[in-house]
């Protein structure tokens, strides 16, 4: 099945960097999605064929909004804020052009707004970057928009 993305995340192109949801599977708690990197890409860095390693993270983010999306019933895009990241390691020195890659994003903590995600990065089914990822979404974020935050 193929989704909107843009109706799906809270961001606009080209702000959206994942290209298509493969898996969704909230029994058990995780998501896969696919980034190929292309020319159009955001972050694209000429000299360097690719897009940096520490996009990994957002690539990350945006899997685990998608989820968030799918948890809550796929209800209106809802902003979420990144809290932090433990331990990204990354095996490659960048995402290179015209390549995919596969996000996974397993949900390992959840305590109503704040969660906890293990999240893999992969390469031709190799893993090459991993983290923990801390998000907070907020049931209303509307303060949070009224503040400039």
């Amino acid at each position: 099945m193929k989704y909107e993305l843009e109706k799906i995340l809270p961001h606009n192109y080209p702000m959206i960097l994942i290209d298509e949801i493969e898996e969704v599977n909230l029994e058990e708690g995780y998501i896969f999605t696919n980034v190929t990197i292309k020319e159009d890409n955001l972050f694209f860095e000429k000299e360097l064929n690719g897009v940096s390693y520490l996009l990994g993270i957002e690539f990350m983010a945006q899997t685990i909004a998608v989820y968030a999306h799918f948890k809550h019933n796929n209800q209106t895009p809802q902003i979420g804020f990144l809290l932090g990241t433990r331990s990204y390691k990354c095996s490659i020195p960048k995402f290179e052009h015209n390549k995919s890659y596969k996000i996974k994003a397993k949900e390992i903590f959840c305590d109503n707004e704040l969660v906890s995600f293990e999240c893999l990065i992969y390469n031709d089914d190799v893993e090459c970057a991993k983290a923990t990822v801390n998000a907070y979404q907020p049931q209303d974020a509307t303060e949070f928009l009224k503040s400039g935050v």
